[in-house]
Formats: C-alpha cells, sequence, structure tokens
C-alpha cells in the first residue's frame, strides 16, 4: 500500500520560490529565460513556442469567420467532417466533439490519426464521400500519416465532385509557407486557414487546430474562449502566487516529480473522460525528456490501494453534476492510503476552454521547476528516422544499445514470438523480471482500433497493475508516436514496451508513393521499437495472429501465468 505521500510542503515552498522569481509575470510576457536560461539553442526554440499564450484571445477576431464558413459547408450539404491529422492537430478536435457532443445539425466528426488499412478502409465504406469534408490538419504541412490520407481520400474522390473537383471537399489547417498551403491552392481547397506559427502542436488547443472542428461540429466557439479567458484571469501575474492555480498545479506537478511520484494517473469523471487524452501527450512531450518527466497514466480503470505504488500521483478532474460516486469513493480511499491527489472541478463542459489553457500553463510551470525545455521534443526525430529507412528498403539502423551493428538491427519477422509459442510465457517472464515501481509497462498496440480490442487492452492493465503495483500506458500506433512517445525514449530509463502485432489488414496504395499503408504502419512499428531500444528501452514482440481478439485473449492467459510465476 503506498503511503506518505504528502506534497503539500514541498509544494508551498516551490510555490513561494515561484513567486520571488516572479514567474507568473514572466510567464505572461513570454520571457524565454523561464527554461534554459543560458543555452542559446533552447532560447531559440522556446522563442518561436509561446504564442499559444495569446491565441486565445487573438483568434476571438475570427469567430465570425469560423462561423460563417460552418454554415456555408452546411448549406453545401456537407453532412460529415473528416478530420486527417495526428497529435497535436487530433487530440484536442476529438476531445472537444466527445464532452461538448455535436449540436443539431451541425456535421459529425471523424478522427483519422491512423495508417491502419483496415480502419481506413472501414472509415470510407462508412462516409458518403460526397457530402463530407475532409479537413487536412498539419502544421509541419508534411506530417506523412496526414499527407499519406491527404493522398488517399483526395484521389478517391477524383472523379465525383462536379464543377467544382475534390478540392472543394477539402480545408487545410497548417503554417504559414507550408507545402501544404501550396498543395491547397493548387488542388483547389475550399478553405486554408494559417495558424500562427509560434505555437507547437501540444499547445495549440485554442488555436485554428482546435477551432476550426470546434465550428464545424457546433461547439460554442465563444463559451469556450471566455472560459479560457477566465482562467487567464484567474491565473494572473498580480494573483498571489498560493491561489494562483498555474503556479500551484505547476509547482505540484514538478514537485512530485521530485519526490518520485512521476507516474501522473489521470482520473476524470464520464462526461470529461476524454480530456485525459489530450492531457497525456501534453505532459508526455512536453516533461519526458533528459532522463526526467512524469508518464502520464490516461484511462486506467481504478483499483484497491494496494495496487498502487509509491511512485503514483493522482489528478483528479471532476464534472460537477456528472460525478461518479465510486470514483469520489475510490480517489478518496487513495488519499487515505497516501498517494497525492490533485482535485479539479469542472462546472459545466465549456470549462474545457479554461482546462485546457490551465494545463498549458501549469505544464510549462512544471518545466520550469524542472529545468528542462516543455517546447521541444528533442528523441521524436530517431523513429521517424528509422521508418523513412524501412520504407527505402534501408536497416531502420541506429545503434541497438545491445552491442549489435546497424546491419544486424531487427527486422520485420525477427524476434517476433506468437500467441501459442512454448517461448512466449518464458520471455514475458524474463523481461517483466521483478517488475516492481518505479518501472511502467507501456502496451503498443499495432492493431485496428476498436472498442472490444481497447477493452482487452485495460484487462491486461489491470491485470499488470493488480500483480504488480506498477503503472501502465495502452496506445494504438502510430497515435503514440506522437504523443507518448517523446517520454518512452527520452524519459527516465524504466519501460517495459510491449508492441502487440497483428496481420496488417488489405493493401491500399498510397497515391504518390512507392508504399502502402499496411507497408507504412510496418514501418513504423519496426522504426520504433529501433528506436526504443537505442534507448535502452526493453522491448517484446508479439504477433497476435489473424484474430486479433483470440490473439490478446491468449497474450493474456501466458501474461497471467507469467505473472504468476
Amino acid at each position: 500500500m503506498a503511503g506518505g505521500g504528502s506534497l503539500d510542503d514541498a509544494v508551498r515552498r516551490r510555490t513561494a520560490r515561484l513567486a520571488e522569481e516572479h514567474v507568473a509575470r514572466r510567464l505572461w510576457e513570454a520571457d524565454t529565460t523561464l527554461w534554459k536560461p543560458g543555452d542559446d539553442a533552447h532560447q531559440r526554440v522556446v522563442a518561436r513556442a509561446l504564442g499559444w499564450l495569446s491565441v486565445f484571445r487573438d483568434v476571438g477576431t475570427e469567430l465570425a469567420e469560423l462561423e460563417a464558413f460552418a454554415a456555408e459547408v452546411r448549406e453545401a450539404g456537407l453532412r460529415h467532417a473528416v478530420l486527417l491529422g495526428m497529435g497535436g492537430s487530433s487530440l484536442a478536435p476529438e476531445v472537444t466533439a466527445a464532452i461538448l457532443g455535436v449540436a443539431e445539425g451541425a456535421l459529425d466528426l471523424t478522427v483519422l490519426d491512423t495508417t491502419d488499412a483496415r480502419a481506413i478502409a472501414a472509415a470510407e465504406e462508412a462516409l458518403d464521400l460526397e457530402a463530407s469534408l475532409f479537413i487536412v490538419a498539419s502544421k509541419s504541412g508534411t506530417t506523412i500519416e496526414t499527407a499519406s490520407l491527404h493522398g488517399y481520400f483526395f484521389e478517391r474522390l477524383g472523379g465525383c465532385c462536379g464543377d467544382h473537383g475534390p478540392g472543394h471537399h477539402f480545408v487545410a489547417i497548417t503554417d504559414p509557407g507550408t507545402r501544404l498551403v501550396d498543395e491547397a491552392v493548387a488542388q483547389g481547397f475550399r478553405a486554408a486557414f494559417l495558424n500562427p506559427e509560434d505555437i507547437g502542436g501540444r499547445y495549440s488547443a485554442l488555436s485554428f487546430f482546435g477551432l476550426v472542428p470546434a465550428a464545424l461540429i457546433g461547439a460554442d466557439l465563444g463559451g469556450l474562449l471566455d472560459a479560457a479567458e477566465a482562467m487567464a484571469e484567474t491565473c494572473a501575474a498580480e494573483v498571489p502566487a498560493a491561489e494562483n492555480p498555474a503556479l500551484v498545479m505547476g509547482a505540484w506537478l514538478g514537485e512530485a516529480v521530485l519526490a518520485g511520484r512521476d507516474k501522473l494517473t489521470l482520473v476524470a469523471s464520464p462526461g470529461i473522460a476524454a480530456f485525459g487524452a489530450w492531457a497525456e501527450q501534453l505532459v508526455a512531450e512536453s516533461t519526458g525528456k533528459e532522463g526526467t518527466g512524469l508518464f502520464p497514466v490516461d484511462g486506467e480503470p481504478l483499483g484497491p490501494p494496494e495496487a498502487y505504488g509509491d511512485d503514483r500521483a493522482v489528478v483528479y478532474l471532476r464534472l460537477r453534476g456528472g460525478a461518479d460516486a465510486a470514483q469520489d469513493a475510490g480517489v478518496a480511499a487513495l488519499e487515505a492510503a497516501g498517494v497525492p491527489v490533485l482535485r479539479r472541478e469542472l462546472r459545466d463542459p465549456l470549462d474545457l476552454g479554461g482546462e485546457f489553457l490551465l494545463w498549458e500553463l501549469a505544464v510549462a510551470v512544471c518545466g520550469h521547476v524542472l529545468g528542462i525545455d516543455p517546447f521541444d521534443q528533442p528523441d521524436v526525430q530517431g523513429a521517424k528516422d528509422a521508418t523513412a529507412r524501412v520504407l527505402a528498403g534501408r536497416s531502420p539502423g541506429g545503434d541497438r544499445g545491445d552491442g549489435r551493428a546497424a546491419d544486424e538491427a531487427v527486422g520485420p519477422g525477427d524476434d517476433v514470438l506468437r500467441v501459442g509459442d512454448d517461448g512466449l510465457e518464458a520471455a514475458l517472464a524474463s523481461v517483466l523480471g521483478e517488475l516492481a515501481p518505479p518501472a511502467y509497462v507501456a502496451l503498443h498496440a499495432w492493431l485496428t482500433p476498436g472498442e472490444e480490442a481497447t477493452r482487452a487492452l485495460q484487462g491486461l492493465r489491470a491485470l499488470l497493475r493488480d500483480a504488480r503495483a506498477v503503472a501502465t500506458s495502452a496506445g494504438y500506433g502510430p497515435r503514440f508516436l506522437h504523443s507518448t512517445g517523446q517520454y518512452h525514449k527520452g524519459g527516465p530509463s524504466r519501460g517495459i514496451f510491449v508492441q502487440l502485432l497483428s496481420e496488417g489488414g488489405p493493401e491500399l496504395p498510397v497515391p504518390g508513393r512507392d508504399f502502402t499503408f499496411r507497408r507504412l504502419k510496418e514501418a513504423q512499428a519496426l522504426g520504433d521499437v529501433e528506436a526504443l531500444r537505442a534507448s535502452g528501452g526493453r522491448v517484446l514482440r508479439v504477433d497476435l495472429g489473424e484474430d486479433v481478439l483470440a490473439g490478446l485473449r491468449g497474450f493474456g492467459e501466458a501474461l497471467r501465468r507469467a505473472l504468476a510465476d
């Protein structure tokens, strides 16, 4: 049972220090020296990343344009919005739609942040393409998943759109001057929204990346921005530090890491549970570097206190009028057992706008406490580079960290165990070893996303936690690469990574490329395993077979036996 977890004294001391350092004032003034002072390279990164501090006010002048655009789309007979994006370009819209819902008469929203051929084919079959608007969202304009999906659906619409052509079914959200801007012009997109270039993807929830899709689903944009403005006032520089939620939360997050409570467990009322997916990326990419950071634990079912190690800290997001009594009791039991708990209460789902801003502010403050740059992601590129090498027919390469040369790097079929093989249970027992906190287990599901598969993954997480009191995560590939991937390579080297693989589905072509979606997904999985091993991670690769649900059941049985042994 976890115990002795109070952070109160440390947070009070840290908050007083933040006041002495004038952190709130310097943050709102976009003072880059709050992070990595004296490091010119980091200062340049920070200087290009602080536009989120004002964008929620700047974009207010665009609300009429956004609402008029949404009305124009509806009047044109479009009924579905399909967001093609990854990470910071997709998570905030997905969360907003899940929490606020779709207004009557507005466009339904489908988020495609995958390279899984089955998922893409299923979305295409379910959609009326001629009644769909495709939102191509990419800050860089070159994100491989987004660009591939853009090409695929543009080609599918090629011969069915009358005088306007397929471009009238597309809209771009990107930075000025990107290749996507040029493509939007050349292909006759209905519109292109150019986002301020000084905003990183994970800090873009209150910019065009979050608000254009929100407008299309009929969300109350004014209400969201009003909530953000109210939060800004609550966190203003002149507010006493001990009463400033951004400073207090940032101090709490930072002191949790320094106390060894670095497994940030997110618990939320059912009506706002989706928020955790967005917070997961913000926390993992912003803090998981230089061997430190917070490991976000999102979506894990609550368990008994004895199933939680002394590396846990809990943030409880509670929706007034929509709270779950069992959650209240479960969180109270954890707190009574010594797990630090930070409570946040939202009065209304529209408070989402303020919560986006608060977490951005608090995570930035946490970066200051930890002495890291919260705006870079130095360990993400390695997996992308390895993927590119696989697609080009070369070894993924890189330093494996186990003495093997690049030309000996693991290939697509090497080092893969199969459910039902005699060696799987022994391999699990070996890689799990003396599994205990502060280690964690990340399940990387390179599978077709689905409700049944997700329930099975949640069951595996509960099994691991209850048996060994370790924190867990589960994410579908390649989505998690743009969320927790940075922490996996840049955070503390405590992770055990289980790649769950299955046959890749149909060979859907990627227009203009010499690979299919199936090949792209396989290359991404292989590139990630190489990057994980290069950073010292322990990786187990498991083929679940063609029947994924049966494979997950078989894997769970082998895991249960290995944990018992």
